[in-house]
């Protein structure tokens, strides 16, 4: 069963059935998915979390769709890691990496692709399609495969060649549109009001999927051993993913899996487009919108819809907000790799290196419990790190040749 009471609006307040809706009426704010948590924490325990699958649907009570309907390639589980090495570069004390490159189309939105679709089908959608940056692209390309839906997906026409391939590859419509993100968004937009049976997972069943990224914040505190840590690092896009996952640790504790415990929450953006970040260095209470320019393409969203609401987050936390050069992107791909052996996309570069900044700064302690969020995986955005990185040497196939050109030393 679901424990959903309907939706409210962030802004207002105002209540509304759990329909196909993501705007107020009233004063045009965004939805939100409305629980019955005092019976989800009368249904719910850990015990009963760690007896279900191994996906994201182990926490169905708290998600607005049920297993039996879900459009399912199995996201969630993913692992965190213990990262001592590259704590160790930072100066920081307990480092953990929410590895989510091991999604099923290698990206965390597979968690929200999959709760949105299971809402799609419930309420009747026949058609699966999206705005994207390129991930949300991929992933609902796949499950819509999956699912034999049709699908129809829109992204920019500049978007990194690795991820138009493992898009088209399922065989969906692939449109890409000549501008930005927040080109192809507006036009996605207007499509929705004419195709009244297309689910347009970040548009009008946006209040159902973000609540996908929740389960960030569920998987870290039972894989910590059912605790909240102290501090999150996260990229920021759409600013969506960093609200859920504030909201994902509060609902631990409401439900009574967790205890109640601060988590300071800090977001990351590649100075290119950081319109949070910068409103947040300006000490504005809303952001200024801004044309993308960064090689991190799937942060690249100049007007983020849940842009203030992160910004409110981060400071409610005690968290900050942070950007970093396009340099600073492709060193944070490389410190990962090298120092804990995770190859991740400009995304997880931008998180890392805003993670070493902070740190830098004083704001992400060494008496912390830290998690960084690293969401894609590197080998979409491969040609952010070829020009920088290659063979060590090239030799004849000898022993000579090899003595020559590696100076290595059996330790």
């Amino acid at each position: 069963m679901t424990f959903v009471t309907g939706l409210t609006c962030r802004e207002c307040g105002r209540g509304y059935p759990a329909e196909a809706l993501h705007v107020c009426d009233f004063c045009f704010g965004p939805l939100e998915v409305a629980y019955d948590l005092d019976a989800v924490r009368a249904s719910i325990s850990r015990e009963v979390v760690e007896a279900g699958p191994r996906t994201i649907w182990r926490w169905a009570p708290l998600l607005p769709s049920t297993p039996p309907g879900a459009v399912d390639l199995g996201a969630g589980g993913t692992p965190l890691i213990r990262a001592e090495r590259l704590a160790a570069e930072l100066g920081l004390g307990e480092l953990w990496v929410k590895d989510d490159t091991r999604n099923p189309t290698g990206s965390f939105k597979d968690r929200v692709v999959s709760v949105g679709l299971a809402k799609a089908r419930e309420l009747g959608f026949k058609v699966a399609a999206c705005a994207s940056t390129g991930n949300l692209a991929n992933s609902v390309a796949a499950h819509a495969a999956r699912a034999g839906m049709r699908s129809i997906v829109f992204i920019p026409s500049d978007l990194e060649p690795a991820k138009i391939t493992t898009t088209a590859i399922y065989g969906g419509t692939l449109v890409a549109v000549r501008g930005s993100y927040d080109d192809v968004n507006r036009l996605c937009a207007e499509l929705t009001s004419e195709q009244p049976t297309w689910a347009f997972v970040n548009v009008n069943v946006r209040t159902y999927y973000a609540e996908g990224s929740k389960t960030l914040a569920f998987e870290v505190a039972q894989q910590l051993g059912w605790q909240a840590p102290d501090h999150v690092v996260v990229p920021v896009a759409s600013g969506s993913q960093l609200c859920k996952i504030d909201k994902g640790f509060r609902q631990l504790a409401q439900v009574g899996l967790i205890l109640e415990h601060p988590v300071r929450v800090s977001g990351a953006q590649a100075e290119g487009c950081s319109p949070v970040a910068t409103a947040f260095s300006h000490g504005w209470d809303t952001f200024k919108p801004q044309r993308p320019a960064t090689i991190a393409k799937s942060l690249a969203i100049g007007n983020p819809a849940d842009g203030t609401y992160a910004l409110d987050a981060v400071r409610r936390s005690g968290g900050a907000l942070a950007s970093v050069t396009d340099d600073e992107v492709v060193e944070g791909i490389r410190l990962l790799a090298r120092t804990e052996g995770i190859f991740a996309e400009t995304a997880g570069g931008v998180t890392i290196a805003t993670l070493a900044k902070l740190a830098a700064a004083g704001v992400v302690r060494s008496d912390e419990r830290v998690v960084a969020y690293v969401t894609g995986h590197g080998l979409k955005t491969v040609d952010a790190v070829s020009p920088v990185v290659g063979p060590t040497a090239t030799i004849d196939p000898t022993m000579e040749a090899f003595a020559e050109a590696v100076d290595f030393q059996e330790a």
